[in-house]
């Protein structure tokens, strides 16, 4: 009997299951029959050689007529053609590439099973690399009969597979593991199974890899699915319950205070939607558990505004509160920006101080030894109410007081061990606040940060200009090129300033480009800021004052340049992506994105909002040499026609791996989620949701539950719940 625990070495010999663990990570029996297909073919029905029709696809019964090896022109080694023929007069010619060894099989006057895709080549019909089934030289008529009708009508499982270990090795192996595999005790709870009406697990596991019909091939997908949906849910679901449980400090609003000296100051009414999430992040930090709240909004919703107000309630109630950003140029324009925001309020101890206020200070890795032994010293005294930082915040030797919040811009750009190292550095756990200006669709925020109450600010502050966007299609019309050089120029000639960003650097190996993916064009290397910006100062923006901006230049020249820019002193600013988040320019009204389709939607929408933030509107030109009609195209008209942020992230989601967006990959350890689709299943995952939240209600630790415990931890491992926990 082999159970989920049993080595491949017990069930396929030594060899194979070496090859298997080297290549597919797969150990245990558990590890390949939870190793899905990934998708199934159904090969066509046996068909007759004369009515066949190009690009059909076919299973035919066939003898080898002759054979032939050829030296190949166009690549190293030799093509083998099969001729086989049906008795009717008809041929087909089978073609395989370098695999002289497959001559010993398909010798003159074998019968087989053939099954391919027509295709034609000089006029002669022809499979390619066909699958094929040769049949005994003794079966009977009605024996062959039944073995032409499996092999032609059955769902051929296609797996997930290394060069060394092709697909149909994997599935001999699941065959050989099916006919003697014990399937574990069901762990769903047998309410669960009657009410969601799911088949039992071992049936499931069972019709993945060897489907009797369409139909329980549904069943099985959708219960494994649910299982994974669920083990995700009950982990979070219990996350929730625990920071709900644990003990915190309240940091409750001042009747008087910073705070309140803030919004009587505030030159502009709040939106309502920054006035109703403000009263959730109050009424979270009031309380003695700490807050887990994301936050998240479209480009200029004002979400730093939001966190700042918080901050200020943390400063009133005694604590201190930190900012994390991800670049040192987001944290110096955070800071500088709190910094206007605040005026007096943030320079207690100066001059022009109030002396009721606090202090700001940026902690960055560029920071001299003598200013940062200033900063920190304010940081360890309490002098510092705010600290807004870079991942230097992390480091040894940077020490609060009372951090009582932690704020984490564009969560998405750090590791779990970052932000958990920071939330260490508190005597008692703080209170988290996570922002992001990447919309987040709605089943992504119920699975990758179902711990954490959701905040969304949607509604953009009064005063914010629209922004027209529009794809360049340089290969189809190139004087729509010539003319957006034209229109950036008339842009710095009306007094406005603009952004050209390219998706490379141009320095260093790690700006080489990515090999095409099998089966796609090659490209030529993505344009690069350092080859770009000559062409612009020499030829199409000649006369205007340009500057560059990318993540390798000096910190104190990034800070320059940026300087520079907000001042007015540069017309035009080539950079990369190091602009995406946090760069506020309001004098800043038309961006050409070269390459555009090199970068993901959602990256798009992030860069396309640093113009159109003042009173003038603004305008996105997307350039691409993407063909009509491609995909790549496809994704850039989609941004193009709209500024939906949350629309967008659909469209995101569409042509993300599911592994990152679960953050399987952040874990790296081997995870077992593999069928859930946050774009196809929110019902399911809704309904997951529901039923998680009620057995955790009634089992906190699922101690009544001991074999579904075990099955959550199997399926989402200790790296993957902290994952979830911290994120």
């Amino acid at each position: 009997m082999t159970t989920t625990d049993t080595p491949l070495t017990k069930v396929l010999g030594a060899k194979t299951a070496k090859a298997l663990a080297e290549h597919l990570d797969l150990h245990t029996a558990g590890d390949l029959v939870y190793h899905f297909p990934r998708r199934y073919d159904q090969r066509g029905e046996h068909t007759d050689l004369r009515s066949l029709q190009v690009d059909e696809q076919v299973t035919v019964l066939a003898q080898v007529q002759g054979m032939s090896v050829k030296p190949m022109r166009q690549r190293r080694g030799n093509m083998l053609e099969v001729t086989i023929g049906d008795g009717s007069g008809a041929t087909l010619t089978c073609t395989f590439f370098n695999q002289a060894w497959r001559e010993r099989e398909l010798r003159k006057g074998v019968w087989g099973l053939f099954a391919g895709k027509v295709t034609e080549f000089r006029g002669k019909r022809q499979l390619n690399g066909p699958a094929y089934q040769l049949l005994s030289a003794d079966a009977s008529k009605d024996d062959a009969a039944a073995e032409i009708e499996e092999f032609a009508g059955a769902l051929i499982p296609v797996y997930p597979a290394a060069q060394a270990v092709p697909t149909w090795t994997i599935a001999k192996c699941v065959r050989t593991l099916l006919d003697t595999f014990e399937p574990p005790a069901d762990p769903m709870p047998a309410e669960v199974r009657a009410k969601r009406n799911l088949v039992g697990i071992g049936t499931a596991l069972r019709e993945i890899h060897r489907p009797s019909s369409d139909a329980a091939l549904y069943s099985a997908k959708h219960r494994l699915k649910w299982d994974e949906a669920f083990a995700v849910q009950l982990t979070l679901v219990q996350r929730r319950a625990r920071a709900a449980a644990a003990p915190g400090t309240a940091r409750p609003r001042a009747e008087a205070g910073l705070l309140v000296k803030f919004d009587a100051a505030l030159p502009y009414e709040l939106t309502e939607g920054q006035r109703e999430v403000g009263e959730e992040i109050a009424a979270d930090l009031a309380r003695p558990h700490p807050m887990h709240r994301l936050l998240q909004g479209e480009v200029g919703s004002g979400k730093t505004l939001v966190s700042v107000r918080a901050m200020l309630q943390v400063v009133d109630a005694g604590g201190q509160a930190a900012l994390l950003a991800p670049t040192e140029v987001l944290a110096t324009q955070h800071f500088r920006g709190i910094s206007a925001q605040l005026g007096a309020l943030g320079r207690a101890g100066e001059l022009d101080g109030d002396p009721e206020g606090t202090q700001l200070t940026l902690v960055t890795g560029s920071l001299g030894a003598k200013a940062r032994r200033a900063a920190l010293a304010k940081v360890a005294d309490g002098t510092a109410g705010i600290v807004v930082g870079t991942h230097a915040l992390l480091y040894e030797g940077v020490d609060f007081k009372d951090l009582g919040l932690v704020v984490v811009d564009e969560q998405h750009r750090f590791g779990v061990e970052q932000r958990d190292a920071l939330r260490a550095k508190a005597a008692r756990p703080p209170h988290v606040l996570v922002m992001t200006a990447t919309p987040i669709p709605r089943t992504v925020a119920m699975t990758v940060y179902g711990d954490l109450e959701t905040s969304v600010l949607s509604q953009l502050p009064r005063g914010r200009s629209p922004i027209a966007s529009h794809v360049i299609p340089a290969l189809d019309k190139p004087a729509y090129l010539d003319r957006a050089w034209v229109r950036i120029k008339e842009e710095v000639k009306a007094g406005h300033q603009a952004y050209v960003v390219c998706p490379r650097i141009g320095e260093g190996p790690e700006d080489e480009e990515t090999p095409p993916k099998e089966g796609e064009p090659e490209r030529r290397p993505p344009l690069a800021v350092t080859e770009v910006l000559p062409l612009l100062e020499h030829e199409y923006l000649k006369g205007l004052r340009i500057g560059m901006l990318h993540g390798k230049l000096p910190p104190e020249e990034k800070d320059a340049v940026m300087r520079r820019f907000a001042a007015g002193d540069l017309d035009v600013l080539v950079a990369t992506t190091v602009i995406e988040v946090g760069v506020d320019v309001p004098n800043s009204t038309v961006m050409l994105i070269l390459d555009a389709d090199r970068f993901g939607v959602s990256q798009l929408h992030q860069l396309r909002g640093r113009v159109g933030r003042g009173s003038a509107p603004g305008i996105c030109l997307l350039h691409t040499e993407a063909a009509e009609g491609s995909a790549a195209r496809e994704r850039l008209d989609a941004v193009a026609s709209t500024t939906d942020g949350f629309k967008l992230s659909e469209i995101d989601l569409e042509q993300r791996r599911e592994g990152d967006v679960l953050g399987a990959s952040q874990s790296g350890k081997h995870s077992h989620l593999r069928l859930l689709s946050l774009l196809r299943d929110e019902k399911l995952i809704k309904e997951a949701r529901a039923e998680a939240s009620e057995l955790i209600g009634d089992d906190p630790d699922l101690s009544r539950h001991p074999a579904l415990a075990a099955s959550v931890a199997a399926l989402v491992d200790e790296d993957r719940a902290e994952y979830l926990e911290k994120g």
